[in-house]
């Protein structure tokens, strides 16, 4: 159920995002901008260490990447907080650094990807963004499907390959050839 609701609030925001979408269009965002938002899970070391993995393939082709666990608010700054101001703080954060960014590059590994990426992931399409994703999980949500629809629609491309060395190998492949 929550990841069900985790869903519709990606599409709610989404939607919302259109008008901020156009404006920045109009206002004449560099289409070859090279400024990368890294929504990704970041719960145990492991995810940490792959994101870091990816982050660092990303920034040695020459983007500049915002990496939540490691761009984002300092832990320090964060105590004695309340929850609420924690919500507030994080989101702002994490939402304007989207914003920012010319690309997202989303890692949807899991049985469903992370609901904050999704999050992340709609606000970067509603505001007009080219998203990507990378995954090297075999496990998916729908029925002959690789991934949820509503997610890999938003994608101009997923990289995949269910070994993450490889991934990587094939990711700095690509982008020696192409830009993102």
């Amino acid at each position: 159920m929550k990841r069900i609701i985790a869903l519709l609030l990606l599409m709610s925001i989404a939607v919302a995002s259109l008008a901020f979408a156009e404006d920045t269009i109009a206002a004449g965002e560099n289409a070859n901008g090279k400024k990368v938002y890294f929504a990704s899970p970041m719960f145990n070391q492991a995810e940490k260490n792959f994101n870091l993995e990816i982050a660092r393939v990303l920034e040695d082709a020459g983007y500049q990447v915002f990496l939540p666990q490691r761009d984002g608010i300092e832990a320090a700054l964060l105590e004695g907080k309340t929850e609420d101001e924690l919500i507030r703080m994080i989101f702002e954060l994490d939402a304007g650094e989207v914003q920012k960014a010319d690309i997202v590059m989303m890692n949807v590994d899991g049985r469903v990807p992370d609901e904050g990426a999704c999050v992340e992931l709609g606000i970067a399409y509603g505001c007009g963004k080219r998203c990507y994703g990378i995954k090297t999980d075999t496990r998916s949500i729908e029925r002959g499907l690789d991934l949820n629809p509503m997610i890999s629609g938003c994608m101009i491309q997923i990289f995949k390959n269910y070994d993450g060395d490889q991934l990587k190998e094939e990711l700095k492949q690509y982008l020696s050839q192409n830009e993102l």
